[in-house]
């Protein structure tokens, strides 16, 4: 499997750093591509402490090159996951503007009718943003609003941030996602 991460400027960086941290220790993913928005790396550094370290697994890409392999529907990537999502990216891809990595990237996923996941951060929706999650799902996205659950009672910021995490990984299809990293 082969997977995007797009990170943009919204707060909530724990949630990519989960995600890159789960997606590079299955063995289901050959592949992770990180994007970062504008000014995202400088919010991921702020919030986690943490830089985004390319290795064998993992690649880091400027949101400008539109010349990887995922800004083309002939690309074998199988999803893309931009978490955390501002609403002015959801916008973007819900009017069909790719004029970001990102937004190419969502806007190819869409027409190649591969999964793209949308966490949003945001909080409260306005109705424009309501129409854009619903454009985006009528188009085959999928709105996933970083929304923990509570009723596995976690103890620690990282276990609630999982619950959510957890989600993603089941709605791209890996596998025993909670027991594998639960154990």
């Amino acid at each position: 499997m082969k997977i995007v991460v797009g990170i943009t400027g919204a707060s909530g960086s724990i949630y990519a750093q989960r995600l890159i941290k789960y997606l590079s220790e299955s063995p289901e993913v050959e592949k992770i591509s990180v994007v970062f928005s504008d000014n995202a790396d400088q919010i991921y550094f702020s919030e986690t402490g943490d830089k985004v370290t390319p290795s064998e697994k993992i690649e880091v890409n400027s949101d400008h090159n539109f010349y990887v392999s995922y800004a083309s529907g002939s690309s074998t990537y199988d999803a893309l996951i931009i978490c955390p999502c501002t609403v002015g990216t959801l916008g973007r891809i819900a009017g069909g503007i790719a004029n970001t990595l990102i937004t190419r990237a969502a806007d190819v996923m869409l027409k190649e009718r591969r999964k793209l996941i949308l966490v949003l951060r945001e909080t409260p929706y306005n109705l424009v943003h309501i129409r854009n999650m619903e454009t985006v799902t009528l188009s085959g996205g999928i709105i996933l609003p970083a929304s923990p659950s509570f009723y596995t009672n976690p103890k620690t910021i990282p276990e609630l941030v999982d619950t959510v995490v957890f989600r993603i990984l089941s709605l791209i299809g890996i596998q025993d996602v909670q027991k594998h990293w639960m154990e």
